[in-house]
């Protein structure tokens, strides 16, 4: 492995203004307008940019040289799969033909074939019995799996309180069971970093209605007791919910419903690498086994001697979201899926798993919990987790995730993959073990932008250009 960590310069101005201008900061111009609209809701003018394609197509060139994503190295932010994204499910996503949004079935016949073949495949991958297609991200997933266990639970006439999770679990998961109205209790890892069976047999009651874990968990380990898991929570009269996040581990190789899972959610924007940065687009199918699809959302897709249809489920819980969620998404993954076939599938998760265990062998932090599947959580030590993060863009990678799970002391969880090569992963190793006796406190220098107030900019994102008059 090399030991160079070199220096990555990011595209920037030079001058003061260190940023690429606004179209309209080029050139604009100022059109009338003329519409039925009420005047109350109308301009008279409107003021655009005014380019020719030349300035356009260098103004987005730069714009994407100024950016870091999938397409310019490695990605490995733990937990979230960053995986790279082929151009054929977007040349296929492109196509006049697949940009619809059917509502009356007899039109939509190919689109409603994709969807119910998609639906086969996702129930078939999982280890389910039936597929909803319309949450349109993972905790629209949970959220609606959450639904789903509620209503089979009040079907038999049981009103339970209580959703059990992990204290490893994605944030998502404590968020989900508490919107859908249910007290979250909190389990203790055992020493190991996984479930401690003995706390989760003491957690459970005739309150609990559902427990939720992941597997591998976002330690990166496998849940080595997940079947007596599923045996506590089912003797209690539970469901099993497992959190898709990292089914990349698992793909070809094991299934949640041959695990003891009732009801999962999947990330296809993550597993089944559609784009997903930036906040969206996403899509989060949820499986569930016979005895819960009656309560599926409504509509649902099935095959017919006649073709396809639409129908709604016996018990459903009602729509989650306008028709299927994002179809766009949809449509990548399954093509990703056809293309990659089982084999190719067993292959994705192999090499995840591998790739993830060479380079935490290479870096020079601690990894206390191991060893890993498809991602693993070193400990910045003595560092500040943030600082090594910050330090890392300069070295021309995307930092992991940090100060997460909180298990381990400054954490940094990464997931490289399974599509980085060893000469990539080299190139994360040598950018972390760069920052390993490191003092800088001020990095990145060399992107674009430099420190950014992350907390500003979730609780007040300017959505717009004319929100920058506003600062």
């Amino acid at each position: 492995m090399t030991d160079d960590a070199r220096v990555y310069e990011q595209a920037r101005w030079s001058d003061d203004n260190r940023y690429e201008p606004l179209l309209n900061e080029k050139d604009e111009t100022t059109v009338d307008t003329d519409t039925s609209l009420p005047d109350d809701l109308t301009r008279d003018t409107l003021t655009l940019p005014d380019a020719d394609e030349p300035v356009v197509a260098r103004h987005y060139t730069r714009l994407s040289q100024e950016n870091y994503g999938v397409d310019s190295g490695p990605y490995p932010l733990g937990s979230c799969t960053m995986k790279y994204n082929p151009k054929f499910t977007e040349d296929l996503a492109a196509r006049d033909d697949a940009s619809v949004h059917p509502s009356r079935e007899e039109t939509a016949q190919g689109t409603l074939a994709v969807m119910d073949r998609l639906q086969k495949h996702l129930a078939r991958i999982g280890g389910m019995d039936a597929v909803t297609l319309q949450p349109p991200a993972g905790a629209a997933g949970e959220f609606t799996g959450i639904l789903v266990a509620r209503a089979y639970h009040r079907s038999n006439g049981d009103e339970r309180s209580e959703v059990i999770v992990p204290d490893t679990a994605h944030g998502t998961n404590f968020a989900s069971a508490a919107m859908a109205g249910y007290d979250v209790v909190e389990l203790p890892s055992g020493d190991d970093g996984r479930v401690d069976v003995d706390a989760l047999r003491a957690a459970v009651s005739d309150e609990t209605a559902l427990f939720m874990m992941t597997n591998p968990n976002t330690l990166g380990l496998f849940e080595r007791d997940v079947r007596e898991v599923a045996d506590i929570v089912h003797d209690a009269g539970g469901l099993l919910y497992y959190d898709g996040a990292n089914l990349n581990a698992l793909l070809g190789r094991a299934r949640p419903g041959d695990m003891g899972f009732d009801i999962m959610h999947y990330n296809l924007h993550k597993t089944f690498a559609a784009p997903h940065g930036g906040g969206g687009p996403g899509a989060g199918p949820v499986g569930v086994t016979d005895e819960l699809a009656p309560f599926l959302p409504s509509p649902r897709v099935r095959e017919t001697d006649e073709g396809y249809e639409f129908y709604e489920p016996a018990e459903t819980v009602g729509k989650v979201h306008g028709f299927h969620g994002n179809w766009l998404v949809l449509l990548k993954a399954y093509a990703y899926i056809e293309r990659l076939g089982d084999a190719g599938m067993r292959d994705t998760s192999g090499k995840a798993v591998l790739n993830a265990n060479y380079l935490a062998e290479q870096v020079d932090y601690d990894v206390p919990y191991g060893p890993p599947h498809h991602e693993f959580v070193a400990s910045a030590g003595e560092r500040d987790a943030l600082e090594v993060a910050k330090e890392m863009l300069d070295h021309g990678v995307h930092p992991p995730t940090t100060k997460w799970p909180e298990i381990v002391d400054e954490a940094l969880m990464t997931e490289p993959t399974e599509a980085e090569t060893k000469e990539a992963l080299d190139r994360v190793a040598a950018a972390f073990n760069g920052t390993r006796d490191s003092n800088a406190d001020d990095a990145p220098q060399n992107t674009t932008a430099r420190r950014v107030d992350q907390t500003e900019a979730a609780r007040n994102p300017r959505l717009s250009w004319h929100a920058l008059d506003d600062g």
